[in-house]
């Protein structure tokens, strides 16, 4: 069985794809509970899971409203390759690289290009989860 972890100010901010800063001002002003380990702050895992859904449950303004897909990230394109009919589209949510593939059409009516910020919706029925070693 599997303990849940305490988490380095600077793991939760990696998980969260925020700056160790934006985490810190977050336990300063209370919204996100830590713990003092070893002479450093740390997040519980069962805390920052749930501070995570709470983050996920507001969305931001200028997002949509409501959506069948549940698996959002926000992020910034990084790469479109386009050719006469398909579009790949690269973007970097936080630590995550997603990649989609397109229409050439539907990338143009979204001006998607290196820079631009977007939402990636993910909608599957089959997700792998992994634990990581160490």
């Amino acid at each position: 069985m599997l303990l849940v972890p305490n988490l380095r100010i600077s793991e939760a901010a990696g998980l969260l794809g925020v700056s160790d800063d934006t985490v810190r001002r977050w336990v300063e002003q209370g919204r996100l509970p830590a713990v003092q380990e070893g002479g450093r702050m740390a997040v519980e895992g069962a805390e920052l899971a749930a501070f995570a859904q709470r983050l996920a449950e507001s969305p931001e303004p200028g997002t949509t409203a409501a959506a069948s897909a549940r698996n959002r990230m926000r992020g910034i394109v990084t790469r479109v390759l386009k050719d006469g009919v398909m579009a790949q589209v690269e973007m970097q949510a936080g630590p995550f690289r997603v990649v989609s593939l397109m229409s050439r059409e539907a990338a143009d009516e979204l001006g998607l290009e290196p820079g631009v910020v977007a939402v990636a919706s993910i909608k599957s029925t089959h997700v792998v989860v992994e634990i990581p070693e160490g």
